[in-house]
């Protein structure tokens, strides 16, 4: 079997100077390469690669295409059994690699997972994108074991156990090539953020399992390219999350479902407004509208998805509200929401 580990990078010169040698040392004596596909980057990452990092396949792409077709450019031209997609910013600790593909050997049905994502900056704390295994609500909120919307846990080993999850984290993401391919790959229309768990879902509904593998861990930094309060990554995560729901969710549930949306949307738009982050806001409604006006062009993709969907009804998503848990509940703990 062989591995690909691919980062797609953007600007990235000093997390690639800073991470990248992690990467290569753990690989020694592996069948895997290492690759770095960059999107049409403006700084001195190519100069660097070529310099420093001669031992790197590089794979330059003419322009920006985003996290997702960026990817997917990338890895048309890659040929192995796994990929492995890693954000430029994840400091990889030893032996990292090897229970990841080990899962994956023994668990044929498992189409995808991911390892344990603590924080760099705090490497007792889990991180945001992705911590140990991702979930979703009924109304397409994200949250993971060990992260809870901003709440995120002290890693004590509570979630040392490997689990089914219903989305892993593009931050380190191993999946199956065949896969990811016969799954129609990420979405390009997308660009950034929502992605993987759009891909996730279209993979789940064909019947395969993607699972978390808490004996391998990595430090993420995290906000890299977007930071948390970014009103561009704000726009992107409230207009994919539309588009996510749209293409996916079965036609019984569609309609009552966006609905709540329409609400819980502008309560954000609200709750973002009395905090002065006044650029959210107009981020969330500018998010709507552009959803409006892209969904025509959906139509075809979620017919397509529809029709290969063998399942649509999963374990690893809440039939419960998240927002109501956390802001009336008060439940911010991953244990309170099943």
């Amino acid at each position: 079997m062989t591995t690909a580990i691919v980062i797609l990078n953007w600007n990235g010169e000093a997390f690639l100077k800073q991470f990248l040698p992690s990467v290569l040392a753990s690989i020694q004596g592996n069948n895997t390469r290492v690759i770095v596909a960059d999107n049409a980057s403006t700084d001195a990452s190519v100069e660097l690669l070529q310099r420093d990092f001669q031992a790197v396949e590089v794979i330059l792409l003419d322009l920006n295409y985003g996290f997702a077709g960026g990817y997917n450019k990338a890895l048309k031209l890659v040929n192995a059994d796994y990929y492995l997609l890693l954000n430029s910013d994840v400091q990889v600790c030893d032996d990292w690699l090897e229970p990841l593909l080990d899962y994956m050997q023994h668990h044929p049905d498992v189409a995808a997972c991911q390892p344990k994502i603590r924080s760099f900056h705090e490497p007792f704390k889990f991180e945001h994108a992705g911590a140990a295994g991702g979930f979703i609500d009924k109304f397409g909120y994200p949250f993971c074991r060990g992260r809870v919307f901003g709440d995120v846990e002290v890693d004590n080993g509570q979630y040392d156990s490997p689990i089914d999850v219903f989305w892993a984290t593009g931050a380190c993401f191993m999946i199956r090539s065949k896969v990811y391919w016969e799954a129609g790959g990420l979405d390009d229309d997308f660009f950034a953020h929502m992605e993987e768990i759009d891909l996730c879902w279209r993979i789940k509904g064909r019947g395969y399992r993607i699972a978390c593998v808490p004996d391998s861990v990595v430090m993420h930094v995290g906000g890299g390219t977007l930071g948390v309060e970014s009103p561009f990554k704000t726009y992107l995560n409230f207009r994919n999350n539309l588009l996510m729901l749209y293409k996916n969710l079965p036609s019984d549930t569609l309609n009552n479902v966006m609905r709540w949306k329409y609400v819980l949307d502008h309560i954000s738009v609200i709750k973002f407004a009395l905090s002065g982050r006044w650029a959210n806001a107009r981020s969330v409604l500018k998010a709507r509208r552009d959803y409006r006006k892209m969904k025509p062009s959906f139509e075809l993709k979620r017919q397509a998805i529809l029709k290969e969907t063998t399942s649509v009804k999963f374990e690893e998503m809440s039939s419960k509200s998240l927002v109501f848990n956390y802001f009336v509940m008060g439940r911010k703990l991953f244990h309170q929401l099943f």
